[in-house]
């Protein structure tokens, strides 16, 4: 599958990535276009979050990272998401003694459009109604399909171009990791483009355009998703049948 319009969002060339004397991913190179769904999938310890945070600008690394075209090799985080590209954590990484609002106001503090942000306000409680009854409540006490609902809506309040997902659906029941699935395809419906790294890879790979299966650093499978989730390979490995 081509990509939606044709238009390269982010494209990532020999990325390799290092710490602690591991090598956790071993010179990759993927893209990603304007209105697609992207999945990196594999299982754990595959090197997928790894190259989510090089390209969030949390870990160095060797190798090219271009978003609309400009290198962000030497680009804070912050400024990574003032252009747009935003990253909803592994583990969510919430402020747990923070309420519900406060979490979601915080990648707010620079802004002065009052009515901006009470529109994106409302935008993330018509994804998510259940968060507008728990504006009040700490972070901390909500369940885990909650606290993901906050994490996701977080990253929304940036208004980001390009949504980078680590593990969105770890932890949770099946019922939630549907309604986050679904809220993922919304989200797409909106204009968002989605870049999903994901364990689970049959859900991943039932809203992705295009898949990498990414194994041990490299990549060793790409295509359109369908193709990726047909491959006897993946079926095996992954999705438990062949």
């Amino acid at each position: 599958m081509t990509m939606t319009n044709g238009k390269t969002l982010l494209e990532v060339r020999d990325l390799a990535v290092s710490y602690g004397g591991i090598n956790a991913v071993k010179g990759i190179s993927f893209e990603v276009g304007e209105g697609e769904i992207v999945a990196l999938v594999g299982s754990n310890g595959a090197g997928k979050s790894s190259t989510l945070r090089a390209i969030s600008g949390l870990m160095p690394y060797h190798g090219s990272i271009a978003y609309q075209g400009e290198e962000l090799a030497h680009v804070p985080a912050h400024d990574i998401v003032r252009r747009g590209l935003a990253q909803v954590p592994e583990g969510r990484r919430l402020f747990g003694n923070l309420t519900v609002r406060e979490n979601l106001r915080l990648p707010t503090w620079s802004r002065s459009d009052s009515a901006g942000i009470a529109s994106d306000m409302a935008r993330v409680f018509r994804l998510f109604p259940v968060l507008e009854s728990r504006q009040q409540q700490l972070a901390g006490t909500l369940s885990g399909g909650e606290q993901q609902m906050v994490a996701l809506s977080r990253a929304l309040m940036t208004r980001p171009k390009l949504l980078l997902l680590d593990e969105p659906s770890m932890g949770l029941a099946p019922r939630l990791v549907r309604e986050i699935f679904a809220t993922l395809a919304e989200l797409h419906r909106e204009g968002v483009t989605l870049l999903l790294v994901e364990q689970n890879v049959n859900m991943a790979l039932q809203v992705a355009h295009r898949a990498y299966l990414l194994e041990t650093g490299r990549i060793t499978l790409s295509g359109p998703a369908a193709e990726v989730a047909g491959d006897p390979r993946v079926l095996a490995a992954y999705l438990g049948s062949g």
